[in-house]
């Protein structure tokens, strides 16, 4: 018998629909319903153009995220990526880096789902926020401890509602945008390219979720085909989604309501849109496809979360019991606990905008190493040409600098904190 420790592996069970509905359901809920409104304060009517920027850089990324799961299929995502492209020290910054992006827009969307629920029901302002934030950390954390099978039904079910509610958005206000849009639009360009940068550094975040898929490389059915496909699809379907709801947002209302609403926490920008155009029972329907986008999010940021944690884990970059899985191998149980936790203690004291720009410049740093490891595919394990890691890898590190100083200062110091961390770890256990 041989003495070899064999890592327990999670279960196959996402196709191409069941990874591209996790994909969706991870992109689709704070990007179209509240960044469009902070950046277009920010930008004006020329968010259409940092939306489609920012589609641009996550295609590159997204591209290179799948070719890289697609020859390394396990779970972790970059963190696994960069250890075996590039060295450990890339990969540990890589899961740092995630960790500390995605744990905030977790906390953000329970935020967000709970403001939006006691503003629909007219409780907000009696101190429940917080509470009811944690109580949907809490059931999803639950409903994530079930199973990736399990999950996955409950994560189409979310997106099929939010898909309903923005397709109602756009038709309701398409008649309004089609006769005042002319007029909304105009001047297109109100700020200058730096104001344009930064909306797109931010709306960038709002693309971020087809990560997800990468990391769940492990559970994918024939990862090398479903992975790819499961990201094109899905990036090919937001890009048109958000697209579509900037230019029809803007064309009937104007950029200055949609962005003046992110500046209320118990308003979201298209929820005012549309109740601008007919009225309160079309701000109910887009408020509940906000309310699901936002529970659609947490659990599949809950998901990826501790999927990374558990790769780190196997590495000891975090303690070896979040390696542990269930008898039935389907979930690691400690990782996602510990998980929900760092969640649930971040909505304690959760800022939307100051997490959505301290995301974004993580989540860049993150995606730069992905694109830096994609390089280093051999011709053989290379799926797309070379120069599409190039792109994603300038356009990343560029547009991480361009959120607000303080910010990116925090995060470089966060890196350096990451690094100290992991260096001590490994004199303490002689690694």
């Amino acid at each position: 018998m041989s003495g070899k420790t064999i890592t327990p592996q999670l279960q196959r069970e996402l196709g191409v629909l069941g990874a591209t509905m996790m994909g969706l359901g991870s992109i689709i809920g704070t990007g179209v319903f509240v960044s469009i409104g902070i950046a277009a304060g920010i930008a004006g009517s020329a968010v259409i153009v940092a939306v489609a920027l920012a589609a641009f850089v996550a295609t590159c990324n997204g591209l290179n995220s799948a070719q890289l799961a697609a020859n390394h299929a396990v779970s972790g995502g970059t963190y696994e990526y960069g250890y075996k492209y590039l060295n450990p020290w890339f990969g540990f910054i890589a899961g740092w880096m995630f960790l500390l992006a995605k744990t905030a827009s977790a906390a953000t969307a329970a935020l967000g789902f709970a403001s939006y629920l006691l503003t629909t029901t007219n409780l907000m302002g009696r101190g429940l926020l917080v509470p009811t934030a944690i109580f949907a950390v809490v059931v999803f954390t639950a409903i994530v401890l079930t199973g990736i099978r399990r999950s996955n039904l409950v994560n189409i079910i979310i997106v099929s509602v939010t898909l309903l509610s923005l397709g109602l958005f756009v038709i309701v206000c398409l008649p309004r945008a089609v006769t005042v849009g002319a007029e909304n639009l105009t001047p297109f360009f109100s700020g200058n390219a730096a104001s344009v940068l930064h909306a797109t550094a931010l709306m960038f975040v709002a693309y971020t979720g087809y990560g997800r898929i990468a990391t769940m490389g492990e559970e994918a059915k024939e990862p090398r085909k479903t992975i790819p496909r499961a990201m094109i699809v899905c990036l090919l379907l937001t890009m048109l989604l958000y697209i579509t709801v900037a230019a029809v947002g803007i064309g009937a209302v104007g950029a200055g309501v949609l962005g003046n609403v992110t500046q209320q926490a118990q308003a979201a920008p298209l929820e005012v849109a549309i109740r601008n155009v007919a009225g309160p029972a079309a701000g109910l329907v887009v408020a509940i496809g906000a309310m699901t986008a936002m529970l659609g999010v947490l659990l599949n940021l809950i998901l990826g979360l501790s999927r990374v944690v558990l790769a780190m884990g196997r590495r000891r970059d975090l303690p070896r019991l979040f390696a542990r899985l269930n008898q039935s191998g389907s979930t690691p149980v400690l990782a996602v606990l510990v998980v929900g936790v760092a969640i649930a203690g971040l909505v304690l004291i959760g800022d939307v905008k100051t997490t959505w720009s301290f995301s974004a410049f993580n989540v860049l740093i993150y995606y730069a190493i992905t694109n830096f490891a994609a390089l280093q595919l051999s011709p053989e394990e290379r799926l797309y040409p070379k120069w599409i890691g190039w792109a994603g890898l300038a356009s990343c590190a560029f547009l991480a600098f361009w959120v607000e100083q303080q910010i990116w200062l925090v995060g470089l110091a966060l890196i350096v904190a990451g690094l100290i961390w992991r260096t001590t770890v490994q004199l303490l256990t002689g690694d």
